[in-house]
């Protein structure tokens, strides 16, 4: 299989910080995208954006970016689709994406979903982390997705589903296990970023 290419997903509301961009907020002097695109570039052949509104907020990135073709914004599965229309028109198979506010994601993100993917005919594969109560989470804005089921995909936003696992599990998705259970910290609030900032 060739490397995938890669889709950071950033067309979320924001609504738990007040709106705005959270990949555009600052964390150790750097922006959080910064770090995501730091951590995804040098495991994927290429790299774009999904995101919603003005581009030129991005244009320091360099990066295509990519809108949602789904109107009224249909969540992370409109942001897949984005990604695996761009990735068709470039003749890749399959793209990997991670969420614009998660800045601590694997360095062997990409490598672990491929290798959880071997022998499937339509390589569908979601980050997971242990979990206490569930046995695993899964971070569904973290996945390798094929360019084959864009059409699927398509067709099931139209019908109305937004649940990415709804989507996945119909398609036999499968799961890459990561240990690290703090491994797709997210900054959903100011509270969540000053612990990122912590973190680092």
């Amino acid at each position: 299989m060739k490397q995938p290419l890669g889709v950071i997903l950033a067309g979320g509301q924001a609504t738990r910080m007040g709106g705005g961009d959270k990949g555009l907020l600052g964390l150790g002097g750097r922006t959080v995208l910064d770090r995501v695109i730091e951590r995804l570039s040098p495991q994927i052949a290429d790299l774009a954006l999904n995101a919603n509104g003005d581009p030129a907020r991005f244009s320091a990135l360099g990066l295509p970016v990519l809108p949602d073709s789904i109107g009224g914004y249909a969540g992370p599965l409109a942001g897949v689709l984005a990604g695996l229309d761009w990735a068709a028109e470039r003749g890749a198979e399959t793209i990997v994406t991670a969420a614009a506010d998660t800045p601590f994601f694997p360095c062997d993100l990409v490598p672990q979903l491929l290798l959880a993917s071997e022998g499937m005919a339509q390589p569908l594969v979601l980050a997971a982390t242990p979990d206490p109560e569930r046995g695993r989470a899964r971070h569904p804005t973290f996945g390798l997705w094929p360019v084959g089921l864009r059409d699927d995909l398509r067709a099931s936003l139209e019908e109305g589903t937004r649940k990415v696992v709804l989507w996945t599990d119909r398609h036999g998705g499968r799961e890459a296990l990561f240990p690290d259970p703090e491994a797709f910290f997210n900054i959903n609030t100011r509270a969540d970023l000053s612990r990122a900032e912590a973190m680092l």
